[in-house]
């Protein structure tokens, strides 16, 4: 039995799928249960902060949790941060069997901080022979400390920060992670992808990353002058789906992703992973823009189908609720390329062979 805190829409366990296991999932909010439902995934819908562990006790080998973010996410107010003493103090009260999360919870400036706090408890609880967790990077200094309370129960433990599009993904999503093991000795997943093909200390060759115009399926060979529509001859042409030499401010239509309203928003190509999907911004701040030198000649939102695919969710991913609950299940999930990685490298199950990159209808 794994247990899956703050289940989500499940992107921890469509990353169990290929290594052969499942999960149960613990989940709030009604319509990432209903996602999960409607995916398959075994769902107990229900404050994971009240939910007692007995169930659970001598029966979970494994415990994979992603509590909230928000508090400490670069998109928010970051209450969180400011919140780290007294989560740091509930940890080590609940490693000690004590819980004083109500006291410290009423002291945080965000309510929610004290969540990241909520996996101790169930890890003092069940000591599973493995677990592994996820959250935003300001949160590595926590993961930290439960990786020192950890080696002393016996785990071997490693934490650190993962950018996802060295994994697959076709977006350069940096997550702190932890995985812990008593049964084996773990270490980071190896990388099988690079910024550009690359060899390493034994010889082993990375893929490039993976573009969004290979994820979302664009026309193979399709290519772009950058004088654009321009009648005069002249210019050069790059490849879409290809990296391109060079693109300076006088490159012309040109298709790219910005990523939020702000003047120093993302802007990322269609030969460039995305930069990291963010719940904090709305789905229609993401827009395709077709850009002729300074001038945006055409503009249209990320489809939620594109957001999901640039996530690492599989075609068809029964996404349920409002078009914005939606983007928020998707943005706030893990990759579930990511945590196949992660999964693999705490109990030991082999990844599979790469299967063919998932396109966006």
């Amino acid at each position: 039995m794994i247990v899956d805190l703050f289940s989500g829409p499940r992107g921890w366990s469509e990353g169990l799928r290929p290594l052969g296991l499942a999960d149960i999932g613990l989940e709030l909010d009604w319509d990432a249960a209903r996602t999960s439902q409607a995916a398959g995934h075994l769902t107990i819908q229900c404050d994971v902060t009240q939910y007692p562990t007995t169930p659970f006790a001598g029966r979970a080998t494994g415990a994979i949790g992603s509590p909230v973010c928000t508090p400490f996410s670069t998109a928010g107010k970051q209450g969180g941060v400011l919140d780290l003493p007294l989560v740091y103090q509930a940890v080590h009260d609940l490693a000690h069997g004590r819980d004083t999360r109500a006291q410290l919870k009423a002291a945080c400036k965000d309510d929610k901080s004290i969540l990241a706090a909520e996996p101790m408890r169930w890890l003092y609880d069940l000591r599973p022979e493995w677990a592994c967790l996820e959250q935003v990077p300001a949160v590595l200094p926590l993961w930290q400390q439960y990786a020192g309370i950890l080696r002393e129960w016996g785990y071997s433990v490693w934490c650190g920060i993962l950018n996802a599009a060295d994994y697959g993904l076709p977006q350069t999503r940096r997550r702190a992670i932890l995985i812990a093991s008593r049964v084996r000795r773990v270490t980071a997943p190896d990388p099988t992808h690079g910024e550009n093909t690359e060899m390493d200390l034994f010889g082993t060759v990375r893929l490039p990353w993976v573009s969004m115009a290979d994820a979302i399926g664009l026309e193979p060979g399709l290519r772009i002058n950058t004088r654009g529509d321009r009648k005069t001859q002249g210019g050069n042409e790059f490849p879409c789906d290809r990296p391109s030499w060079a693109l300076t401010e006088k490159a012309r239509s040109w298709w790219v992703l910005r990523q939020g309203k702000r003047s120093n928003a993302t802007v990322r190509r269609l030969d460039q992973p995305a930069g990291t999907l963010v719940a904090g911004h709305a789905r229609h701040d993401y827009h395709w823009i077709k850009v002729d030198g300074r001038d945006d000649l055409e503009k249209r939102p990320l489809l939620l189908s594109e957001a999901a695919v640039l996530q690492g969710f599989r075609h068809g991913h029964p996404f349920h609720g409002s078009e914005s609950k939606r983007f928020l299940q998707i943005a706030n999930a893990v990759p579930p390329l990511l945590a196949a990685h992660v999964v693999s490298a705490a109990t030991g199950i082999p990844m599979p062979a790469p299967a063919p990159v998932e396109v966006a209808a």
